[in-house]
């Protein structure tokens, strides 16, 4: 029987992560758009496409003329209606200081009517020249309160002519990352139009969400439950370091037609490798296999009778043995059943195998696995 050059490998005991490694999808961590809250012509454009801003910073002008004018006018009107109101306290102070002489007076021609000094007509006249006077201060009044009232009118029309008047300049409202610019210089802005102006994108922090399949839910309360868990995020096609951040945020519904649930987690981003709108490859760690059995995973083959793998017992021949297995590790699987830690297993040439042939291992590294470490996808 001639000897089947193999490659093989021992199967070490290792703590290994367990991880979950669905696609996530970047999101900023706030999209304003930028809108007028006035009407006017646009006069200049302080800040280029794709630009970085800062809160407060000025974005655009809206020409301030009408608005100037406005100002103008609502002063103006104050102004009067102020003077119309000291006017009219004047007349209000007038005609009390009139009424009480001519109640003064009408009390005495009362006195004099009844000694009979004066007639009875000439009590008369005085006394409703005295209510006269009484109703005029009433209307005085209601003239005073009046221009007190349009007063007040005036200042709030100046204050919202000042408003306005400052609405002329637009300023970025958070600090971030402006789009597309939508308008050009001289054109005709709408107050509240339905399409902005610009929209600034805060992309760091920034999110990450991602859906995973509910029966992991629990894993994952209880992993939160004894403190933050780790995201990673790859960036298809960079090969440097995945950017990291914390699961954030857990859905309250499982949605029924594909029976997932969607997380989110934030990361600083402070180099930007994320950007709104990208697809990334998301690592979720949620706890570790402590002390697994791990073999390669081209080691695990699959039979009729299940998943198997050649072990190289002492003589050198094979065994074929029925394997349960967990999750996987990158390029290793955790056995859980079958194989024990320091028995050989081939990982390469199965296919020229049966068992109780005999092997020569061509290749193999005591103590390794083929792979690097990774973490474990469920």
């Amino acid at each position: 029987m001639p000897v089947v050059p193999v490659t093989a490998t021992a199967a070490v005991n290792k703590d290994v992560p367990i991880q979950l490694r669905p696609i996530g999808n970047v999101e900023s961590y706030a999209s304003i758009p930028v809108k007028a809250q006035i009407a006017g012509e646009l006069v200049a454009i302080h800040f280029k496409e794709g630009q970085d801003v800062h809160k407060g910073e000025l974005l655009f002008e809206i020409d301030r003329r009408p608005y100037e004018q406005a100002l103008r006018q609502a002063d103006a009107n104050l102004n009067r209606d102020i003077a119309q109101e000291r006017q009219a306290q004047a007349t209000l102070a007038r005609d009390v200081a009139q009424a009480k002489n001519a109640e003064a007076q009408a009390a005495r021609y009362a006195k004099l009517a009844a000694e009979g000094v004066v007639s009875k007509e000439q009590n008369d006249q005085m006394r409703t020249s005295s209510q006269a006077l009484e109703e005029s201060t009433r209307a005085d009044q209601a003239a005073l309160e009046s221009a007190r009232a349009a007063a007040a009118a005036d200042k709030a029309a100046v204050e919202t002519a000042k408003l306005n008047l400052e609405y002329c300049r637009i300023t970025a409202p958070i600090d971030g990352r402006t789009g597309s610019l939508q308008v050009k210089t001289g054109t005709l802005i709408k107050a509240q139009a339905d399409t902005p102006m610009v929209t600034i994108n805060q992309i760091f922090p920034a999110y990450v969400t991602f859906s995973v399949p509910e029966d992991q839910l629990a894993g994952i309360r209880k992993a939160m439950a004894q403190g933050p868990l780790t995201v990673e995020a790859y960036v298809p096609n960079d090969t440097g370091e995945p950017a990291r951040g914390q699961l954030s945020f857990i859905d309250n519904t499982v949605d029924s037609t594909t029976g997932a649930i969607k997380l989110k987690a934030t990361f600083p981003n402070r180099e930007r490798k994320l950007w709104p709108g990208q697809f990334v490859n998301v690592v979720l760690t949620v706890g570790k296999e402590a002390n697994a059995t791990v073999v390669p995973s081209e080691a695990v083959q699959t039979g009729q009778q299940g998943q198997f793998a050649y072990v190289v017992k002492s003589d050198q021949t094979v065994e074929m043995r029925v394997v349960t297995v967990g999750p996987t590790v990158n390029r290793e699987t955790i056995v859980t059943k079958g194989i024990t830690a320091g028995e050989t297993v081939v990982t390469d040439g199965q296919l020229r195998l049966v068992p109780g042939f005999k092997v020569e291992i061509v290749k193999a590294v005591p103590g390794e696995t083929g792979a690097k470490a990774g973490g474990a996808s469920q």
